[in-house]
């Protein structure tokens, strides 16, 4: 076959793909809506079952659920009805999905949650189906027509993509946000790009703290000491009254030679910058970057004036946060 020819081959089957889901998006009614309000609700499980391609999907819409909050597992249809239907209590919901609705291994299992009053979502696209008319809420598919005519790819992108629009209202829904995909995804890339500046802040003795009447050249010791290349300054209260860097330092002692015995409140930078605990560590790090500054101080939302922690550009940089 000439090259050329595969070209237009990719293209006749990502057109027909295109297509399906153009018809899926007019396609989608109240009954999308009562799904995700079901699924939202859910005090238990979302279980998801297929069989053959459309089982891969239901495994992989199993895997975005829970990835944004909504515990969810997939089932083996073939293997439901040889024990895994204990998997499924009354309190879960069903999701399973089939293009035509009428696969073999699926009775046994419509047949059980119907008897037990489980709540069954139909994902299929035909009225005339057992899938369709056994389902609580009906999604129906559009027909399409498939690469080739006969292998799953269009039936298979609109089942794909569904899933993924549930998934997504379900997480608006919920209100799920940021953080709480940060909590589920701790690890890798994504983990350190949603890290929070209270995940990664010096904390506890290990902050510069020194008190506003304290004479430079003892606070010069805790500045080493500390290794921060700053000093936090507070008063007896132990509220933050203001920030000395090093840089601060070095330019006072070029200006005045008495420096050492001036009191750290006449050479501090009041009003420092103050951030939340929940603000993202690649924010802060861009503030830093637009402050042209090394540091910022955490406070207590409860306390805005008092310091609790303090994150630093070389930490952030650590943490693979960008």
């Amino acid at each position: 076959m000439n090259k050329k020819k595969f070209i237009s081959t990719a293209q006749d089957v990502i057109n027909l793909e295109i297509k399906a889901l153009q018809d899926l998006k007019k396609n989608i009614n109240n009954s999308f809506n009562k799904a995700v309000v079901q699924i939202a609700k859910c005090q238990s499980k979302v279980i998801l079952c297929g069989v053959g391609k459309s089982g891969l999907i239901a495994a992989k819409i199993a895997a975005t659920l829970a990835s944004v909050g909504t515990p969810s597992f997939n089932i083996s249809a073939s293997e439901a009805s040889h024990g895994d239907l204990g998997m499924i209590s009354k309190k879960d919901i069903l999701i399973l999905i089939s293009n035509s609705g009428e696969t073999k291994e699926l009775k046994n299992i419509i047949q059980y949650v119907n008897r037990n009053k489980i709540l069954l979502v139909g994902i299929v696209s035909k009225k005339d189906s057992i899938l369709y008319k056994a389902s609580d809420i009906k999604l129906l598919l559009p027909s399409v027509r498939e690469a080739a005519g006969i292998v799953p790819t269009s039936s298979t992108i609109s089942q794909l993509a569904l899933g993924d629009a549930l998934a997504i209202a379900t997480m608006k829904y919920k209100k799920f946000g940021k953080l709480d995909f940060k909590r589920l995804h701790p690890a890798g890339s994504l983990g350190a790009q949603l890290k929070t500046v209270e995940d990664i802040m010096i904390t506890g003795n290990k902050i510069p703290f020194v008190n506003e009447n304290l004479k430079t050249f003892k606070a010069l010791k805790i500045l080493s000491e500390k290794k921060l290349g700053i000093l936090v300054v507070r008063d007896k209260t132990k509220k933050t009254k203001g920030i000395i860097t090093d840089g601060q330092i070095r330019r006072v002692s070029q200006k005045k030679s008495n420096f050492q015995d001036l009191k750290v409140k006449e050479i501090m930078t009041k009003k420092p910058i103050f951030v939340d605990t929940n603000m993202l560590a690649a924010k802060a790090l861009s503030l830093m970057n637009n402050k042209k500054i090394t540091s910022l101080l955490v406070c207590d939302k409860k306390k805005p004036s008092v310091t609790i922690g303090v994150i630093h550009v070389h930490t952030i940089l650590q943490s693979n946060i960008s």
